[in-house]
Parts: structure tokens; sequence; C-alpha cells
């Protein structure tokens, strides 16, 4: 990569108008009353303005967030912009008229001063970090921005580590957690057998978590690793046709780089008759630890490869591969790459970079159109010590090849499924039959 690649190249990214669609979606809650503020306005705006400037908790956490949300968003926001969202919000708290002294963080403070005073603690925490979570949740995109309560942020780690706390795999099994392989098989066998003959929704449902159990317990390693961190396999893999090797990755967790290295591994890459397709599955893959994506890009595009770029406030920042070729996967010679419409986050950001290095034909269908990266941020200004609050911010845009926002885009197969020629359209890239009839299973 060339000096050049590496300074920020500015860039305008509109996603809407923003005030506009705030008031849509603040008013599509409370019912789409509105009283704006007119210059004529009864209110005593000399008496606001003589408010003295507090800092009590309320006031701080709130000028906190304010604070926050100025560095670390994605998109540059002045000060009337993001003032306005806190009136709105606070309206939409109290359910009455709210005015500003001034359109900026002073305005701010004197508002929420005003609203927790003479107010009981929990009135004031509840109205505080109500406003709070209402203005990080219309910051665009919509929603993706929120304030997060501890256990909220525990259970967002979890699900990022693919661990399910609400769900013991041994009972999904119905077995003790001293079974061994052939006994775990065996059980697995006999409930899936009976599940397959129920057609009902419900017993899909239950095949698909008895599926689950099976992939986290079948083997010694995996059985461990769920033992001692609750975490579940990312990676499923097997030999679909001699010459045809299948890998999925269900979601980017901690883990998942060393899943993919095993599994890519038991495939000996000096074995001489052994596969050299290789079909890669993003379908549903809903995106997760971003930061690993420049570890899973390098066996597949080579080491220090420029991959892909973040957005922020006008700026974009490159990142490259931490790896090198994985020798397991050097071998393949056809690759092709599964997506969807539920392939989301990190899983677009990938597809786009392997589409642009064309190290693999992207077949499915567009997917989600998620491209954001968010970043849990800890709040130093907490309210009470029994409760702990962050901010869990879209920090940055990810991009397409093109040099395009994901969100709302969404990544292009080269092979669209839906097409009525797509297998015809495939053929031309690879004439290789056994490889058609096997995507076609697997799309089943």
């Amino acid at each position: 990569m060339t000096e050049s690649h590496l300074q920020p190249k500015k860039g305008n990214f509109p996603l809407g108008k923003f005030i506009f669609f705030l008031f849509i979606a603040l008013a599509g809650t409370a019912g789409g009353y509105w009283q704006f503020y007119q210059p004529n306005s009864s209110v005593n705006q000399q008496a606001l303005l003589a408010i003295p400037e507090t800092k009590d908790p309320y006031t701080a956490f709130a000028e906190e967030i304010y604070d926050g949300i100025k560095e670390n968003y994605w998109e540059k926001i002045e000060d009337d912009k993001l003032s306005e969202i806190f009136r709105l919000a606070a309206e939409k708290q109290t359910g009455t008229s709210q005015i500003l002294v001034s359109k900026d963080k002073a305005g701010v403070t004197t508002l929420i001063g005003q609203l927790t005073k003479d107010q009981t603690t929990e009135k004031k925490k509840e109205r505080v970090t109500g406003i709070a979570d209402l203005v990080l949740s219309n910051l665009q995109p919509f929603g993706r921005s929120r304030l997060y309560t501890s256990k909220q942020e525990k259970k967002l780690r979890e699900t990022v580590e693919n661990i399910d706390s609400t769900t013991d795999l041994y009972a999904t099994l119905g077995i003790e957690k001293d079974a061994t392989p052939e006994q775990i098989k065996e059980t697995y066998q006999k409930k899936s057998a009976e599940l397959k003959k129920d057609t009902s929704p419900e017993a899909a449902k239950k095949l698909a978590l008895l599926d689950r159990a099976f992939e986290a317990l079948a083997t010694p390693e995996k059985k461990e690793n769920y033992d001692k961190t609750g975490a579940e396999p990312t990676v499923t893999y097997k030999l679909v046709h001699p010459d045809i090797f299948y890998m999925r990755l269900t979601k980017f967790s901690p883990q998942s780089f060393d899943e993919l290295r095993k599994a890519a591994n038991t495939i000996d890459p000096k074995q001489k008759n052994g596969p050299t397709t290789l079909i890669f599955d993003l379908r549903a893959n809903i995106g997760g630890a971003i930061d690993i994506l420049q570890y899973f890009l390098g066996p597949f595009i080579g080491p220090d490869r420029y991959a892909y770029d973040f957005f922020h406030q006008g700026d974009t920042t490159p990142y490259k591969t931490k790896v090198g070729w994985l020798e397991s996967l050097v071998r393949y010679k056809k690759v092709v790459i599964l997506i969807d419409e539920k392939s989301q986050s990190s899983a677009e950001v990938m597809a786009a970079t392997l589409k642009k290095y064309n190290a693999g034909i992207l077949v499915g269908t567009k997917t989600k159109g998620w491209g954001t990266v968010e970043q849990i941020f800890p709040i130093k200004q907490q309210l009470n010590p029994d409760e702990s609050y962050s901010v869990m911010l879209v920090h940055s845009l990810t991009l397409r090849d093109d040099g395009q926002p994901i969100e709302g885009r969404g990544i292009e197969p080269t092979v669209n499924i839906n097409d009525k020629d797509w297998t015809k359209q495939l053929t031309s890239y690879f004439n290789y039959p056994e490889l058609i009839q096997a995507i076609k299973e697997v799309l089943k």
C-alpha cells in the first residue's frame, strides 16, 4: 500500500434528512402531537437564562453523553442539531413542551437541571436515562445507538462471544455432562430422527436447537470449550464431495479465527488428491467482533493487504490484513462465497473485500445492508453505585468495494440465485456441474 492510501479521504454519506426523520420517529411513539416553540411564547426566557448551571450527577451524566456523541459518533453533528434532539427527547419523556435557552451543551445542561429540580432521586434517574436513551436511539441509523445497563452490556458481550446463558445444551440433548461421544451421537441421532418425522414449525425449531447442541458437544475439544466458557462453535464444516469442501461461519467471535484455522486444517494441505473447491458460507452471519476481520481476510487475500475502510466524521481509515495465507486454504482453486439477506455487519465487509480481490464468486442474494460499527463507551459519571450505564454508539460506517457505505445498500452477489438463469451464470465462471449441484443442496 502506498503512502497515499494512508491519507484521510473526505467523504459525504448522507443517510437522509436528519431532523425530519427524527420528528417522524419520535412522533410515531408520541401519537403525532407537536407543539413547537415560537418566539412569542409566554415562557419567561430571561428567567430561564438566569438558572445557574449546576454540576450535579444528573447534569454531568447528560453532559458526558453529549460530549461522547460529539467526539465518537460516526457523523459530525453540530450543536444546534444535537441540542434539538435532546429537546425533543425531553418533550417525549416528560409529555410537555420544552425549550432551550441556547442551542448548545449549555442549553442542554440548563434543560436537564430544570427537569430534575425538586424531583425524587428515582424520578431524576428515570428522566435523565430516559432522555439519554431517546437521544441515542434517534441518531442515524435509528435504533443502533442506545444507553445500556450493565446487564444489557453483559448480554451483548455474551452474544459476541456466542454464549447463550439461557440455554443448557446438555438438557437440550437430554444427556449428562460426563456422556461419551458415542452416547452423545446416539442420543442425537435418535431424537433428530423423531423430530424429522414432524413437519410442524415447532419441530423445526427443536431440531435446529438439537443440531446446535450436537455441534457444540459432539467432539471432546468443542465439548471442553463449551464446559469451560459456555461458548458455542461458530464454524461448521464437512466434505460434501470428494473435491468440494464446505465451511460455514455463523458469527465473528473471539474464537472464530482459531476455529476457521482448525477446520481448514482438517484437510491436509499436502494431500495430493484432496478437494480443490471451497464453498464458504456467510448466509445468516450476524457479524460480531469486527476487530478480528483483519485476521480472517489474510488467509484469503494474503498478508499486509489493503482490505477495507471505516468512515468516521468525514475521514476514512484503511485497514490491512494482519496475517498471511493459510496453507490449507491455498489448495482451493475454485471458491464460492454464499451470502443472503441475513448476512450483515462484519460478514458484509468480508464479502465486499473478497469480491474486490476476486478471491471468490459471491452467490446468493443481496446482503442486509447493516454497515455500522458500534462501540461500547463507559460513562465515568454514574448516577448511583447500584447500577452502571454505558453508551452503545455507532462509531463508524463500513464501506463496500466501490467506496460507498454498506449501510442501507448491502452487497450485491456476483450471481443472484433469484435469477432464473443463475446456474448458467455460475457455469460461466466454473463449468463444474458437481459444484452447482452441491450449492443447490446447501441452499435447501
